[in-house]
């Protein structure tokens, strides 16, 4: 099922690096039981205004929610068409790796960013991710929640060392310096993710793209500082050790043994 409401228009600004006409953001929000807050940030993706008039394509795909997750969204469709939604349902339940790879091949957009339904990571800092990609100095952005002065919940401590570790290794693989490449913000040039054969379903997503954008030649990576609200698993997180374990196999595989 899909939804698509007209196009908004947004407040323009200054003119750099790209020729200003008809640029596109394409959101890709996949959701799994998020009745609570995906209202929320679709509130917030609606009232954000990007720089250079750039146009917001948001691509909701519904993970085969248990909550009232599809009613809110088809409701916030209906009640708000000036903003662009796409709605898509999978026909199972088949994990965020797979709700993503459904929001890119759907993807119309100049730029690419993945939007978590939760509300760990603010869409009124699109810009400050954006602004490398628009001056045309960088290809693919990563949102650091290690460097810069933005607010940062204080959460766990082995959630740190274990994101440091994870993303050393994959450094170490692809011979970059990134300091967060579990990070829930990436914007990628739609085009270079587009030409990926992605495999990974599940937490094995982050270092596959990673990986596999490392390897595209003459790519050029760039990190921003951005705020972070983490929530506790009380609060509705998921993630475990078994997380951290496929991750490590995955850096390791397309590290690795994968070529392009």
């Amino acid at each position: 099922m899909q939804y698509a409401p007209p196009d908004n228009e947004l407040m323009p600004k200054r003119k750099v690096g790209y020729e200003m006409h008809h640029l596109r953001l394409s959101i890709i929000i996949p959701v799994y039981n998020e009745q609570r807050t995906i209202t929320q940030i679709l509130d917030k993706i609606r009232a954000v205004k990007l720089i250079q008039n750039i146009e917001k394509e948001v691509i909701v795909i519904n993970d085969q929610s248990k909550d009232d997750s599809d009613n809110l969204i088809k409701n916030y469709i209906s009640q708000h068409p000036d903003l662009l939604i796409k709605y898509y349902s999978l026909a199972v339940n088949s994990g965020k790796g797979a709700a993503v790879h459904v929001g890119i091949s759907l993807a119309t957009g100049n730029f690419m960013l993945i939007q978590d339904a939760d509300l760990e990571y603010d869409p009124y800092e699109y810009n400050i991710l954006l602004m490398p990609l628009v001056e045309d100095i960088a290809d693919v952005v990563y949102g650091s929640r290690f460097i810069g002065g933005n607010p940062h919940r204080i959460l766990f401590f082995w959630h740190t060392i274990g994101n440091k570790i994870l993303t050393s290794i994959a450094n170490m693989c692809a011979n970059l310096n990134l300091t967060d490449m579990c990070t829930g913000y990436k914007v990628f040039k739609t085009h270079l993710v587009q030409q990926l054969t992605l495999k990974e379903k599940r937490f094995g997503f982050d270092p596959e793209i990673t990986l596999k954008i490392a390897k595209i030649r003459y790519t050029k990576i760039y990190e921003v500082g951005i705020s972070y609200y983490g929530r506790t698993y009380k609060e509705g997180k998921t993630i475990n050790w078994k997380d951290g374990v496929r991750t490590i196999y995955c850096i390791l595989k397309y590290g690795i043994f994968y070529r392009n």
